[in-house]
């Protein structure tokens, strides 16, 4: 993702406003494709309430492709095979990178678990976690039923996307306003 501002976004191109802004949203840059149309924005905000507002009223089908678009937290496999740079710097902001093996298996174990009961990964704004706390949210989570568990990935994901939107537009995202998200 390339950074820009706010008025260069509201100046671009529907096509370069899509590659700038594809990836907020893990892998599914139809929430930037549907928000280009929306422009301009009078602030960062307001192009954030646009895209959780796609992410709102897409149907049922596109917003779990969104959840089975992010990756299991400390997978091994996916790492080898590349994370996206979003992904791979929110993990390693907690140390999932360099989890001891004992943790890996913890981590391997709660991922099958979830990702057997529900078939989509467990989604959380790392950032806001530590690697004991993300473990203990992921046995909390586990009992909750596939509804339950589909908006609060939907929520997670807002929370991430939030904090990779006001690096990409360069300006702050105004601290009055986060309706839907928090930032820490």
């Amino acid at each position: 993702m390339s950074q820009k501002t706010l008025s260069e976004l509201n100046a671009c191109s529907k096509d370069d406003f899509v590659a700038a802004l594809a990836n907020i949203f893990e892998h599914s840059p139809w929430i930037a494709e549907q928000t280009a149309s929306m422009r301009p924005f009078a602030g960062v905000n307001q192009l954030f309430d646009a895209m959780k507002a796609a992410v709102d009223r897409a149907p049922s089908e596109l917003r779990l492709a969104l959840i089975k678009a992010h990756p299991d937290l400390a997978d091994k496999t996916q790492r080898a095979a590349g994370l996206t740079a979003e992904s791979s710097a929110e993990q390693d902001s907690v140390g999932l990178d360099r989890l001891s093996d004992a943790e890996y298996v913890a981590f391997e174990r709660v991922n099958n678990a979830y990702r057997s009961k529900f078939g989509f990964p467990y989604i959380v704004c790392v950032r806001r976690h530590t690697k004991d706390s993300i473990l203990r949210d992921f046995e909390r989570r586990l009992p909750n039923d596939a509804r339950t568990e589909t908006q609060k990935s939907i929520e997670e994901i807002c929370r991430i996307a939030a904090g990779a939107c006001r690096p990409m537009c360069s300006i702050p995202i105004a601290a009055g306003r986060r309706r839907g998200w928090r930032s820490n």
